[in-house]
Parts: structure tokens; sequence; C-alpha cells
């Protein structure tokens, strides 16, 4: 049984052990720790070489060190927490969310209604029937004589009701959730910028027989974004415990469960659509960090030019 003190302040011919205050600048303060405290103060003193006991104190430990001890684990322990005063840093504030949820439901709506628009027998520019599935899927042997659209066009097409289905419910979430971290214009712009690169990377590697249709390219560029911007954003705070890849990692999971299966699954699309969102999360989280979030001003006008960007390859599909 060890001889214990109430007072913290021992003599040396008093007592052998001496427990030390919780507080080291207060020594009345009493001598109860935390586990983690008492866990960490032991490995100091160990490191150290410095004798001393660990106990149960009612719901708190306490660590006594043999009297003569008692200065130089003071000491010991104080340059510890001079030295560990900042550490680990505190955890950064969640980023803010901007409320724009009715204009991504809008577009998402016009995706769902442009499909349907797309099975009609429709006269524009003169066609007597536009064929917007011919016109505009992406396939690799026209596009790689000229017809530069497809890779913009395909990503609003869909094969059929269920596809488009699919796409909207899982994509939204994700779409959703871009639009409200970087506001809707420059989520949505960015979302295009990361399907066209998907699919201009499918055109360079893919056969010219090879056709596909879909959003999910863009979609999985989505993840690949905040996947990428979540580990930029957080790797200084997760970094003590290991953790800051854990963002990237969750979004390559997400790739392996929703991207590769299916019989007609376009891999290669999802695979490039998610490695151009990965590169521009990277970009884009430096530039929010170095210029902020553009504002209401600067959204719209990003937002026009995606519509712009969309609706002119369109046009330009029709007239060709």
């Amino acid at each position: 049984m060890l001889r214990m003190t109430a007072n913290p302040t021992c003599e040396h011919n008093s007592v052998d052990w001496c427990p030390l205050p919780s507080q080291l600048d207060d020594p009345l303060g009493g001598n109860q720790l935390s586990r983690q405290q008492a866990r960490i103060w032991g490995l100091v003193l160990e490191a150290r070489k410095i004798p001393f006991q660990t106990i149960r104190k009612g719901f708190g430990w306490q660590i006594s060190v043999p009297t003569e001890w008692t200065a130089l684990a003071s000491k010991e322990l104080r340059l510890y927490q001079l030295e560990n005063n900042n550490w680990p840093p505190s955890p950064l504030p969640p980023t803010e969310l901007i409320d724009n949820r009715f204009s991504t439901l809008c577009v998402l709506i016009a995706i769902g209604l442009f499909h349907n628009l797309t099975l009609q027998d429709i006269h524009v520019f003169g066609h007597n029937s536009v064929a917007w599935t011919e016109i505009g899927r992406l396939q690799v042997g026209k596009v790689m004589i000229g017809e530069w659209w497809r890779v913009v066009t395909a990503l609003t097409l869909h094969a059929d009701g269920l596809h488009l289905m699919g796409n909207l419910m899982i994509g939204g979430f994700f779409i959703s959730r871009l639009c409200r971290v970087l506001g809707a214009g420059l989520g949505w712009l960015l979302l295009l910028l990361s399907g066209i690169a998907g699919n201009v990377m499918n055109v360079l590697l893919q056969a010219p027989d090879h056709i596909s249709v879909g959003a999910s390219t863009a979609i999985f560029g989505a993840v690949g974004m905040l996947g990428a911007m979540s580990m930029v954003r957080y790797r200084h705070a997760q970094r003590l415990h290991k953790r800051w890849l854990i963002p990237l990692a969750g979004a390559i999971g997400l790739l392996a469960m929703l991207g590769v299966g299916g019989e007609n699954t376009d891999l290669g699309a999802h695979l490039w659509g998610f490695l151009a969102g990965v590169l521009i999360g990277f970009v884009t989280e430096f530039f929010l960090n170095a210029f902020g979030r553009p504002g209401p001003a600067g959204n719209a006008l990003l937002a026009c030019i995606a519509v712009l960007t969309v609706t002119g390859a369109w046009i330009w599909a029709i007239a060709s």
C-alpha cells in the first residue's frame, strides 16, 4: 500500500511519494487527472527516466513521484506543456453551406424534362425530326473526325428512363452537396468540366466504335471533387491521426461500389470522370483558400457559362 498525503506540496522527510498536482502552476488545485492526461504524463516521466506511480483516485487518476524527484518531474512536465501548448491544432470549422437546393433541384428537373423532349418528334432549324441520340451521343470515331460537341451533349442524354432516374437519384445527392459547398454556378460549371474532361479521355483511349451516353461521367467527377477538396481542407487537422486520406479513400470506395456494376456500364467514363474531378477538386480548393468562393453575381455568371456551353453544343450538333 502506498502512503499518500492530501496535501500535494509534500515535505521531503514526511512522505516517500508525492502526488503531482493536476495544474502544475497551482499546487493546491487538486491532483486528480483524467485518464488521457495521466497516460501522457506517464509517458513524459518514463521518457525522462523519472520513477512514478499511477493509481486510481475516485473518478480520475493520480500520479505520484518520489519526493526527491518532485521538482524535476514538475519541470519536465511544464516543459512538455510549453512545447505542446497549441498541439493538436484545433479542428477547422465546418464549411458554411450555401442554401441553393431549390436551384439545384430545378436543374435536375430540367435534365429529366430534356430526356422527355428527346423522345418527341420535334422540328428544329428546318430538320423534319431531330435524332437527338444519334447526333448527341459520344461516338469516339465521330469525335475524332471533328464532331467535338458530342463530349458535351452526351452528358445530357440517357439510354432510358431507368438510366435517367438512377443518375438523378444517386447523382442528385453529390451534385447538391457540391453546389452547396461551392455555390450553384461554380458547382455546375466544374461538374460540366469534369464530365467533358472524362469524355475527352474516353475518346483518346477507346476504340473508334465505342459509344456512350449519360451524366454519370460528371457525377463521378462530383464524387472525386468532394473527396479531393475535403482531403486538402482537412489535411493539417487530420495528420495527427493519419486520417487525411480518408475523404479520398471514401470517394474511391464509392467509385468501386457504384461505378463498375451493370452489363452496359462504361467503366472508362466513370473512372476518367472521377480522376478529372479529383484533379479539379485539388486545384479548386487551393483557389478557394486563396480567393474565397464567388459571390452571387459571380455564381450567376458561371451558371450562364455552363448553360451557354451546353446550349451551344446542341445548337452546333443540330445545325451540322
